[in-house]
């Protein structure tokens, strides 16, 4: 089983970061579902996440699920490189961290924009795309 990292399907910046990781995803180790398709929702079942969660979620292979910034910071290790630099904000407090991260993500619309629909995976990008 590789990564699964679960995202907002119609937020900009979670859009966003999907395609950064793809990019930057060396090892091609992640695959993708947004939280509202099916697929999503299953997961989070699955792996005893809530499902009014409005957080990224990161399923790692071993079958921990992580949510807000456990999960960028899990995200950011597994990617590596410069990113890896980002674990040092383990450090802080879980309920900082998190904090941080609900604030971005009240304003996330408002700052970054909304998509009417789900994200739609090109052709080539299909096969790390959950369904």
């Amino acid at each position: 089983m590789r990564q699964i990292l679960l995202f907002d399907g119609v937020c900009n910046l979670c859009n966003s970061a999907v395609n950064f990781i793809m990019k930057n995803d060396n090892k091609n180790q992640f695959n993708f579902a947004s939280l509202q398709s099916n697929k999503g929702e299953e997961l989070l079942r699955e792996f005893k996440v809530p499902l009014a969660v409005e957080s990224v979620v990161l399923i790692r292979a071993d079958g921990r699920a992580f949510v807000k910034s456990d999960a960028v910071l899990e995200i950011c290790s597994l990617l590596g490189g410069p990113l890896k630099i980002l674990k040092i904000f383990k450090f802080f407090p879980r309920p900082l961290r998190d904090a941080m991260y609900d604030l971005i993500a009240k304003f996330r619309y408002r700052f970054f924009g909304k998509k009417e629909t789900c994200r739609l995976p090109t052709k080539e990008e299909r096969a790390r795309f959950l369904s």
